[in-house]
């Protein structure tokens, strides 16, 4: 199959802000507009450009304070879109170099609250300390109809919620895992893996099953696999059309690899797993196939409108400044994978979409009038691509 897409490239802004993005109507106008770091982008043409908080312009060298992904959500029930962020807080020397970025005490959520019609300013509202992991996600975990962080923190794992009567109170963490020693953990997921309704958590090293009963104050089933070394986001979806929710997610995020795991059952109802790779964790660097380092980000998008769900992911660029990851001066690409059922198996289409982006550690897809749009942010800037179909694909 040909690519039936080209993309058109809006740089939002040229300088390192932010290395993820998101987007939401922020002014309530019907368009939508995007958030990167400091700024959001007043959609539609995202030309002008206001300031959610005083921004910084961040040395590519080191890090910015919002390195981490951002989402977007009504916490107030207001009805204008707020923002949460992953904050990091500076180093020894009040810059975002690599000493002090995290590790020893984790990372802050702040959200921003929008001041709606009135205007303003936005203002800040810490409520999570000790986040202590680069790919958190963002979902309705407990099905209370709002949503809520998942993460891990220096000890456990586990997901936090908010009052919908006071969200600017600290918010609470529901641990899910016992006791255990983390460092900064990349990736964390949620789904219905094992069948019964529920979203369970999902890690790098396996996956821990929801009780019916969420009141109980216990450690959730844990159910060991190494779904990846060092991931990136982790994906829950019936890649293969079984019925049986299957896994997808970066195998290493500084090295190579795009996975996804395939779901068994026995006769018994036991869950075993068999990987198979889109991209070779261990490729040869000799040959011809593709191959893409620091995969730091990933996505779920029906790019071609056939009602399954295909791939997204980037080259996050200059992950830890110039040095210290492999291939680093590769093109800076964001490819969209396409996902083929056929009676033999499951393929996996590349497709590029821009050779000189890249992602951060966060991939937004906004739905337009013309197809998905693609948002990236890191190093390089931060980008929108539109999807424009080819007449020949038609």
């Amino acid at each position: 199959m040909t690519n039936e897409f080209t993309f058109q490239r809006t740089v939002l802004n040229s300088d390192y802000t932010a290395e993820g993005i998101n987007y939401g109507d922020f002014n309530r106008d019907g368009i939508m507009d995007i958030v990167a770091g400091p700024y959001w982008y007043e959609g539609a043409d995202f030309q002008r450009r206001h300031e959610i908080f005083p921004p910084v312009t961040c040395d590519p060298h080191g890090y910015c304070p919002t390195t981490q992904p951002c989402f977007v959500a009504d916490l107030t029930g207001k009805g204008w879109p707020d923002v949460f962020y992953i904050m990091r807080a500076p180093g020894p020397n009040q810059n975002y170099s690599w000493n002090g970025w995290g590790e020893a005490e984790g990372w802050d959520g702040v959200w921003y609250e929008n001041p709606g019609e009135t205007g303003g300013l936005w203002v800040a509202h810490l409520v999570l300390r000790n986040i202590a992991n680069e790919a958190p996600a963002w979902g309705d975990i407990n099905k209370d109809g709002r949503p809520e962080l998942l993460y891990n923190t220096l000890t456990q794992y586990g997901y936090a919620t908010y009052d919908p009567l006071a969200p600017q109170e600290p918010w609470v963490f529901h641990p899910i895992s016992s006791p255990n020693v983390y460092v900064i953990e990349s990736g964390t997921g949620f789904g219905d893996v094992a069948g019964h309704g529920r979203m369970d958590i999902i890690s790098t090293q396996g996956w821990w099953e929801q009780p019916a009963d969420l009141t109980v104050d216990a450690p959730w089933l844990w159910h060991p696999y190494q779904f990846a070394e060092n991931a990136a986001q982790i994906l829950v979806y019936d890649v293969d059309g079984d019925g049986l929710n299957d896994v997808i997610t970066i195998w290493h995020c500084h090295r190579y690899g795009l996975v996804w795991h395939r779901q068994q059952r026995s006769a018994t109802g036991e869950i075993t797993w068999v990987r198979h790779d889109i991209l070779s964790p261990e490729p040869d660097i000799l040959s011809d196939t593709l191959r893409i380092s620091q995969l730091h980000a990933l996505a779920l998008v029906d790019m071609n409108g056939d009602g399954v769900m295909d791939v997204l992911s980037g080259k996050r660029y200059w992950a830890h400044g110039p040095h210290g990851d492999v291939e680093i001066e590769h093109p800076a690409v964001v490819y969209w994978f396409e996902l083929q059922r056929s009676a033999t198996g499951v393929t996996y289409i590349p497709h590029c979409i821009d050779t000189d982006s890249g992602s951060g550690t966060q991939l937004s897809v906004m739905p337009t009038i013309g197809g998905p749009a693609i948002l990236t942010s890191n190093k390089k800037g931060s980008y929108l691509h539109a999807a424009v179909r080819n007449c020949e694909g038609m």
